[in-house]
């Protein structure tokens, strides 16, 4: 077990969000850590440094990527050794969030020094907010595989989930990845959110089939907000086992399918528990001696 006080004497690893387009966006707070920290790790050493003149802030860069991540561990490690302090930040938003960083935050905490995360820009926020779409729960996804028949088995996973769930996705595959979710999800509500805090910001609200002919025109970067499956199912008619198994041949966990059950049927997760487990053990005699 590993407890952090974060305000203590320990050299920190400060993970600094950056705008996601506008760059007044920025918090006093973060510039303060930018200026104070002794180096800045960041994605790309071009993009920060724009940002940082923007600032008058002048820091030694450290290129910290998704190619070298494992690589700067020990020097990273050896620089807190040192007493020293340093920021982590991405090209936009927060690291670690469909972004570098998670790779050197969890060395820094097993190495006991502090990872303090800074509140600040992040895509999803906005999007999820503006949407117009029932808002609790929800599901951050980030990006899905952009290799066609893995998406379909990701969004397959998902679709019985009845919260609302928030992609990212590029200009390149924002219309094949909508035609994938309408052919998985069905006809859905959705808001596609693009260019968040640019000049060029816009949101498309309306039915998946409504926006796919839209998409061949949008460009920048996008957020897809899908609502979740809003479908009423009569599970007395399903067998408690098979839907268990259901959920777990879709990618979810025994344990995370068995409280999904139990809350859709409205029964204890024990009840499930047991049902479940009885039946498991005796499918897999029978499957033996097929």
């Amino acid at each position: 077990m590993i407890v952090q006080k974060s305000y203590n004497d320990s050299a920190s690893l400060y993970l600094v969000p950056t705008p996601i387009g506008n760059l007044e966006d920025i918090t006093l707070r973060s510039l303060n850590v930018l200026k104070t920290v002794d180096e800045i790790l960041c994605e790309d050493t071009r993009d920060t440094g724009i940002l940082l003149k923007n600032y008058d802030i002048k820091k030694k860069l450290v290129s910290c990527h998704e190619y070298n991540e494992d690589k700067i561990i020990d020097y990273v490690i050896s620089k807190l050794e040192a007493g020293m302090n340093l920021a982590l930040v991405t090209d936009q938003g927060t690291p670690i969030i469909s972004d570098p960083g998670y790779i050197v935050s969890r060395a820094v905490i097993n190495a006991g020094y502090n990872v303090i995360s800074l509140p600040g820009a992040t895509a999803f926020v906005p999007a999820l907010t503006s949407s117009g779409i029932e808002p609790n729960p929800f599901l951050y996804y980030g990006f899905l595989n952009s290799k066609k028949s893995k998406q379909i088995s990701e969004l397959n996973s998902l679709k019985n989930y009845k919260f609302t769930m928030i992609f990212y996705e590029s200009v390149h595959r924002i219309k094949e990845t909508l035609e994938n979710m309408l052919e998985v999800f069905g006809n859905r509500n959705i808001c596609v959110c693009r260019e968040l805090s640019k000049i060029h910001e816009e949101f498309t609200r309306g039915t998946i089939e409504e926006v796919i002919p839209l998409t061949d025109t949008m460009k920048g970067e996008f957020v897809i907000v899908v609502e979740g499956n809003k479908e009423i199912v009569d599970y007395s008619s399903i067998d408690m086992f098979d839907h268990v198994k259901m959920y777990v041949e879709d990618g979810m966990s025994e344990k995370d399918a068995i409280k999904l059950v139990a809350k859709e049927r409205n029964i204890p997760k024990s009840e499930v528990y047991s049902y479940y487990h009885n039946r498991k053990w005796l499918y897999e005699i029978n499957s033996r001696f097929r």
